[in-house]
C-alpha cells in the first residue's frame, strides 16, 4: 500500500511539474499570438496607407492633373465642373470619400462637397512643406478642424496629399480622404490569413514540448524514486549493522559484565573480607554497573527501540538519557503531541533528534540541550534547541551541502517525505534544529 501511495504521489507530482509546464506553455504561446496579431494588423494597415499612397498618386496625377487648367484656380466655373466629372466619376469610390484642392495660401479651389469650394482656411506647415517638396504625404485626418466639418460624419479618416500642377506649372495641393475602416479590414484581412498557420504551429509545438516535458518529468521522477531507494536501502542496510552490533554487545559485553558486577558484589559481601577490601570491591561493583548503564545507553543509540511498540516520546526519553549521562541536562516537551504518529513519520523525527543530539555532544560545548516535539494540523514538529557556542549559519550550510554534516542523508529524506529541516544558529547563541513531517 505504501509502495502504492508513493506511485500515486509520484504521478501527481510529474502530472503537476507537466501542467505547470503546459501553462506556462499556453502563456507564452498567448504572448506570440497576440504580438502576432499586432504585428500582423499593423503590417496590413501599413500595407493598406501604402496602397492609399498609391491609388492618391495614380488617380491624381493621371486622372485629374490631365484636365487641370490655370482657372481652376481662380475659380473658373467650367474648370471647376471638369474637374468635378473626372472626380465624380474616377476617383472616388466607397473608401476614397472626399477629394480637395488647395491653392498654397489655403484656399480650397475644388472639392466634391461643393460647400468648401472657395473658403479658406491656410494650409498647415506639412502641407506646404509636401508642396514645396514635390512629395506624398499620408496621415490620419484631424477632424476638429474646421476644414473637416463636413467629413466627421465619416468617422476616422486618412489623407494622402501630394502636389499636382496645372499647365503653366502651378503647384496645387491634391488631398483624398480614405475611410481609416478600409485600412483596418486590411489588417484583419491579412492577421487572418497568417492566424491558422500561427496558432497551428504553436499548438503543434506546445504539444511537442509537453509529450517532451512529459517524457522528460516521468524519467526524473523515475531516476528520484531509484535514488530513493538507494538512500533507504543504505540507510535498512545500516539500520541492519546496527541491530547485529547492538545484539552482540547485549547478548555478549554486557551479559558478561552484569555477571562480573553481580560477582564483585557478592564477593565484598563475604564475611570474612577484611573491611578495606569489602568497599573496594563494593566500589568496584558501581562502577561496572554504572558502566553497564552507559552501555545500554549507548545501544539505545546505536539502534533505537521499536518506535511502533515503544512509541516517539519513550524513544526519546531514552535517547536523552545519553546526554544526561555526558553531563549535559536534557529536557523532553511531548506536552503539544496530541496523536500517535505514523511509524515512518516518528522515524525521521527519532533520527533527526539522534543526529541532532550527537552533534550537540560533540560539537556545542552547551551547558543545557531541549527536545519538543508536537503535532500541528497535519503536520509533526521537533524542535531540538540548544544554548552551545553556535556557528555561523553560510559556513554551516557550505558544510551541509558539501556533505559534511550527518544530517545530510536525513534531511534527504525527510524532503523526498514531503517535509522540511531548517537550522538556525548565530555564534555564541546557541543551535536550533526545526523539522517538519507531514503525517499523510
Amino acid at each position: 500500500m505504501a509502495r502504492e501511495g508513493n506511485d500515486s504521489s509520484g504521478r501527481w507530482t510529474v502530472a503537476r511539474q507537466v501542467g505547470q509546464f503546459a501553462l506556462a506553455g499556453l502563456i507564452a504561446t498567448g504572448i506570440v499570438g497576440l504580438a502576432t496579431a499586432v504585428a500582423s494588423r499593423r503590417l496590413g494597415e501599413r500595407e493598406a496607407i501604402s496602397d492609399a499612397r498609391t491609388v492618391t498618386l495614380v488617380r491624381a496625377q493621371n486622372t485629374v492633373e490631365p484636365v487641370l487648367t490655370d482657372g481652376l484656380a481662380t475659380g473658373d466655373p467650367d474648370a471647376v465642373a471638369a474637374v468635378g466629372h473626372v472626380v465624380r466619376t474616377s476617383v472616388l469610390d466607397p473608401n476614397l470619400v472626399r477629394v480637395k484642392i488647395w491653392t498654397r495660401d489655403g484656399t480650397i479651389v475644388y472639392s466634391d462637397e461643393a460647400r468648401l469650394i472657395g473658403t479658406h482656411f491656410g494650409l498647415d506647415a506639412p502641407e506646404r512643406a509636401a508642396m514645396d517638396a514635390g512629395r506624398m504625404e499620408a496621415d490620419v485626418s484631424d477632424l476638429s478642424k474646421p476644414e473637416n466639418r463636413f467629413e466627421r460624419k465619416q468617422g476616422k479618416l486618412l489623407e494622402v496629399y501630394l502636389p499636382i500642377r496645372t499647365p503653366t506649372n502651378q503647384r496645387l495641393l491634391f488631398e483624398a480622404y480614405f475611410k481609416y475602416s478600409a485600412v483596418s479590414a486590411s489588417g484583419n484581412r491579412i492577421w487572418r490569413s497568417f492566424a491558422p498557420i500561427t496558432i497551428g504551429a504553436l499548438v503543434v509545438l506546445e504539444l511537442i514540448q509537453i509529450t517532451l516535458a512529459w517524457s522528460l518529468a516521468r524519467r526524473l521522477r523515475q531516476r528520484q524514486v531509484e535514488r530513493e531507494a538507494l538512500l533507504r536501502g543504505a540507510i535498512e542496510a545500516s539500520d541492519a549493522e546496527r541491530r547485529r552490533i547492538a545484539g552482540d554487545l547485549h547478548d555478549g559485553v554486557v551479559q558478561d559484565l552484569a555477571g562480573v558486577a553481580y560477582s564483585i558484589a557478592g564477593t565484598a559481601r563475604d564475611p570474612g573480607l577484611p573491611a578495606s577490601s569489602a568497599i573496594g570491591l563494593e566500589r568496584s561493583a558501581s562502577e561496572v554497573r554504572d558502566s553497564i548503564k552507559s552501555l545500554r545507553s549507548l545501544l539505545v543509540e546505536i539502534y533505537p527501540p521499536n518506535l511502533e511498540e515503544a512509541g516517539l516520546e519513550s524513544a526519546l526519553g531514552d535517547l536523552l538519557a545519553r546526554a544526561d549521562a555526558r553531563g549535559v541536562p536534557a529536557t523532553l516537551d511531548a506536552d503539544r503531541l496530541t496523536q500517535a504518529l505514523p511509524v515512518a513519520a516518528a522515524g525521521l523525527l527519532y533520527r533527526a533528534a539522534q543526529e541532532a543530539l550527537r552533534n550537540v555532544l560533540a560539537h556545542a560545548q552547551a551547558r543545557s540541550v531541549t527536545v519538543r516535539v508536537a503535532t500541528e494540523g497535519d503536520l509533526a514538529t521537533l524542535d531540538v534547541v540548544d544554548d552551545g557556542i553556535g556557528f555561523d549559519t553560510e559556513i554551516g550550510a557550505a558544510r551541509f551541502e558539501g556533505g559534511h554534516l550527518g544530517l545530510r542523508g536525513l534531511a534527504d529524506l525527510v524532503r523526498d517525505a514531503g517535509g522540511t529541516v531548517t537550522v538556525t544558529s548565530e555564534p555564541g547563541e546557541g543551535t536550533t534544529l526545526h523539522v517538519e513531517v507531514p503525517l499523510r
